[in-house]
């Protein structure tokens, strides 16, 4: 028998602001049946805990202390300072849809000169025509964070790429916070990339308060047969915030994903990926990196489901960790009967700086087909001390010896960025890490 979790203070909070909020949300009567369901499986399934398993980790009604009510529409100053964080991000030569307190701001974004095929609006404005992008399946799924954001979602983007589209550069969703006081943001994005296209997408979130502030976005991409999508997120919230988000790509024939997400920001952060073959054929590289200090807790759960035959899936991921931080990896490769000739594989490694610190690790295989290839392995382990001793042998200093090896430890990962600017983006927000580290 199912142990009865009762309704805490948080969950509470948020069923009064859902009733608030719900009135005004955009998307007309149909949306609002949508959030209605969505809000009422939240209310089902409860903030996740640690008697869930995969949240068993991350028990958000341990770690959620306070609902923060929807952030309200930036002004004037807030729209300045957002502009001069993006300014500091230091991702150039992309195009830039810029979110400020969970809204889309079209002055602060690039939409002129759209390339063939290409087409860009609001969440907001697209919810009029199409009510289904909040995504029904939602309101039944056991995910409880998709089905708040379902419910609460005002604005994000939604991105159409016409089949055999080339873009001349990176498409780049920015996450803003701004509000002087502390806000939620509830943001969603849908990305269709068509068949034989080849995009490249930016996710950056960034904090320009210091306000606490709590985020929860979803982003949907469906990419066709032969689409190959490169795709590259940087988290680097303000030090009190949480974050929550989920990525749901689904693959078409021949189609490949190449992804890499860096966590360096947030007191709390979960990042879920949910990968899906729907084609045969295809190929999915995913990378991930932690770099997590203080009491930071990070956690990236990702979910590859092999549903067809002869796919290809590589996970690997890394996490540093100093002072009193936690890392938590968890990685779940499913095989299904049908999914003949499938390849997959899954490694994961945690490096110590601290007694303190801890990485959780999960890898897991589900495997209902008899001709595959699959494996996983984890290890945690502290800096070489061989190779420290020799580099502050040669007059290093102990921070700069160890950022050496930190940065050659998180290599693997990051260079397997295709574009070079963003590869350079990539390093740099690492860098950011190890220089606030330094200090």
């Amino acid at each position: 028998m199912d142990a009865v979790v009762k309704i805490n203070a948080v969950e509470r909070a948020l069923a009064g602001q859902f009733g608030e909020a719900a009135p005004a949300l955009p998307g007309g009567a149909a949306a609002a049946s949508i959030r209605s369901r969505a809000f009422a499986a939240f209310e089902r399934q409860g903030l996740p805990h640690r008697r869930i398993e995969d949240w068993k980790y991350t028990d958000l009604r341990g770690l959620i202390r306070e609902a923060y009510a929807p952030a309200s529409a930036p002004d004037k100053a807030a729209l300045l300072r957002a502009a001069k964080a993006i300014k500091a991000d230091g991702v150039d030569g992309t195009r830039k849809l810029v979110l400020v307190d969970g809204l889309f701001q079209a002055e602060l974004s690039d939409l002129s000169r759209l390339e063939g095929g290409l087409s860009i609006a609001p969440l907001a404005t697209a919810l009029a025509a199409d009510a289904r992008l909040l995504r029904t399946e939602a309101a039944d799924d056991a995910n409880a964070v998709v089905a708040l954001n379902s419910a609460f979602a005002r604005d994000g983007v939604v991105i159409a790429l016409a089949d055999g589209a080339s873009l001349s550069r990176p498409l780049h969703i920015v996450h803003v916070m701004t509000s002087a006081t502390s806000a939620s943001a509830y943001t969603r994005a849908h990305i269709r990339v068509g068949a034989k296209s080849s995009p490249t997408l930016v996710e950056s979130f960034i904090s320009a308060t210091d306000a606490a502030y709590q985020v929860n976005d979803s982003v949907f991409v469906t990419a066709g047969d032969g689409a190959r999508l490169d795709h590259i997120r940087l988290m680097e919230d303000g030090a009190d915030a949480f974050n929550l988000s989920a990525l749901d790509v689904e693959l078409g024939k021949d189609a490949a994903l190449n992804t890499f997400n860096l966590t360096s920001g947030a007191a709390v952060s979960r990042y879920q990926l949910n990968l899906r073959f729907a084609g045969e054929g295809a190929r999915a590289e995913t990378f991930g990196v932690n770099l997590l200090r203080a009491a930071q807790h990070g956690d990236s759960t990702l979910v590859v489901d092999h549903a067809v035959p002869g796919c290809m899936s590589r996970e690997t991921f890394r996490s540093v960790l100093d002072d009193r931080a936690r890392s938590v990896f968890q990685g779940r490769i499913i095989v299904r009967p049908d999914a003949q000739k499938t390849d997959g594989k899954m490694m994961t490694r945690a490096l110590l700086l601290s007694e303190d610190a801890e990485a959780d690790h999960k890898p897991e295989l589900e495997i209902f087909a008899d001709d595959v290839t699959c494996g996983h392995g984890a290890t945690t382990g502290a800096l070489d001390e061989d190779l420290l001793f020799y580099l502050r042998a040669r007059g290093l200093p102990e921070r700069e010896a160890e950022a050496l090896l930190i940065q050659a430890f998180v290599g693997e990962a990051i260079e397997a960025i295709v574009d070079e600017k963003l590869r350079d983006a990539a390093l740099a927000a690492a860098d950011r890490w190890l220089k606030e580290r330094a200090r």
